[in-house]
C-alpha cells in the first residue's frame, strides 16, 4: 500500500481532482479540458468582474457544475435559449451555491469581492466571448 503524506493543501493555489478510481490529488487549477475523468474542485478569491471572466460564456458539456458562494455575492447569468430570449439570473449570496446543468451556457458578475468554489468535469469546457448583450 501507498502512503501518501498528510499535509495542508492551499486550495486557493491548488485544485482537488477526483478520479473515478477514487483517488484525490492536489493538482494545477484549469478553466478548461483537464484530466479526462477527473472532476475539479476550485476554489478562487475573485475581486473584479475580469476575474470571473464576466465578458465570457462558459459550457461545460461533460457535467453539471455546482457553482458556490462562500464569501461575498454574485450573479450567475443563464445565455438566452433563444435570440429574443432574455438573460436567467440566479443570485448568490455568501454561503449559497446553484448546480449549473451540463451543456447550458452560464457567466457571472462580481457583487462584492467574493471567495467562490467550482466542482465539475472540465473536459471539454468551452469559452466563448461575449458579444454585446449576449
Amino acid at each position: 500500500m501507498t502512503t501518501t503524506p498528510i499535509s495542508p493543501i492551499d486550495l486557493f493555489a491548488s485544485a482537488l481532482h477526483i478520479h473515478p478510481d477514487g483517488g484525490v490529488q492536489a493538482a494545477e487549477r484549469r478553466m478548461t479540458s483537464g484530466d479526462l475523468g477527473a472532476w475539479q474542485i476550485a476554489t478562487f478569491h475573485v475581486e473584479t468582474d475580469a476575474d470571473v471572466h464576466a465578458d465570457h460564456w462558459e459550457m461545460h458539456p461533460e457535467a453539471e457544475e455546482a457553482v458556490c458562494c462562500l464569501t461575498g455575492g454574485v450573479r450567475l447569468y443563464f445565455r438566452p435559449a433563444g435570440p429574443d430570449g432574455d438573460e436567467d439570473m440566479v443570485q448568490l449570496p455568501a454561503g449559497t451555491g446553484v448546480i449549473v446543468p451540463r451543456g447550458r451556457w452560464h457567466r457571472l458578475e462580481l457583487d462584492a469581492p467574493s471567495d467562490l468554489m467550482s466542482i465539475t468535469l472540465r473536459h471539454g469546457t468551452r469559452l466563448e466571448k461575449r458579444t454585446g448583450t449576449r
